[in-house]
């Protein structure tokens, strides 16, 4: 019998960027030989190559899918923003948010090993790596949300920006529509002041006021206290939905506009490519180098 480890299944993975169980299948038709196994799932069509699999994959789409009571939030990348805008791109990430929606998987990997619904049989990874070499550049399922419930979306900027909301209460679609455009814009941390981490608030009030004690006019006791708790009131209208000012009418806050019609669960903010290295280089200088070959 093959003698091989997870350890060597999960390499297999990274270097091949086929699914768990397909690398676990070529290392036993191969006796645990990675190199063979490599080849094997090559010919199977299950592997990208091991030069798109070095590469950077940074930019791409963010993608919604709501079907009744499922939402789904996707991030897909690719190499270049002008994969990203083509229609190919755009279907793949719109199957991948299908299925997520209706196979409810748990993580990236998971979702990987499906069957896709409705297919031929393939897996989600044949279909990325498909998707591989008809485009020509790598792409990679980043992250997903998905919800059950009362559920609204809002994609800015043509998938540079994704948001969803989970929601509780009377139904009201074109305010709830209106909380997801306003976290797309505002980028708030959470829902509201219980959600902030009460021991973080008192380290900054406890900041606040020995700054204001040791400036060099000393003020009143009680005008320190005021203005602590000003500047915190204004931490928390940053970095907290039902505080933040309305986008559509700064006059009132979320908050007010919402005015207890329904109670926003939960939600998620997703901004393409945050956190990922980018690429150095543009598609001239590319184009340059390989006309230097």
């Amino acid at each position: 019998m093959a003698q091989f480890t997870a350890k060597d299944v999960m390499a297999l993975r990274e270097m091949s960027g086929a699914g768990m169980m397909d690398c676990k299948k070529a290392l036993l038709e191969c006796d645990g030989d990675m190199e063979k196994a490599m080849d094997y799932l090559r010919e199977k069509s299950l592997a990208a190559s091991a030069k798109k699999a070095a590469r950077i994959a940074a930019e791409g789409i963010v993608g919604a899918y709501v079907d009744g009571d499922t939402g789904v939030l996707v991030e897909v990348n690719c190499e270049t923003d002008f994969v990203a805008k083509t229609d190919d791109f755009k279907g793949l990430v719109d199957v991948i948010a299908k299925q997520i929606a209706q196979a409810a998987p748990a993580t990236v990997e998971e979702l990987m090993e499906q069957k896709l619904t409705g297919d031929d049989g393939r897996t989600v990874a044949e279909m990325i790596n498909a998707a591989v070499a008809k485009i020509g550049e790598k792409i990679t399922i980043r992250r997903f949300t998905r919800y059950e419930g009362n559920v609204d979306t809002y994609i800015h900027l043509g998938g540079k920006i994704g948001v969803i909301i989970l929601v509780e209460g009377a139904e009201d679609k074109e305010a709830e529509h209106d909380v997801a455009m306003q976290i797309a814009a505002a980028k708030p941390s959470c829902i509201s002041r219980e959600d902030v981490d009460a021991d973080e608030i008192e380290k900054e009030r406890e900041i606040l006021l020995a700054q204001a004690r040791n400036e060099p006019k000393p003020k009143p006791e009680n005008i320190i206290q005021k203005m602590v708790q000003g500047r915190i009131d204004k931490y928390y209208q940053e970095i907290c939905l039902m505080d933040q000012a309305f986008v559509k009418d700064p006059s009132m806050s979320v908050g007010q506009m919402i005015n207890g019609r329904f109670k926003v669960v939960s939600f998620v903010r997703y901004e393409m490519g945050e956190g990922l290295q980018k690429r150095e280089d543009n598609f001239a200088e590319e184009v340059m180098s390989q006309m230097g070959k």
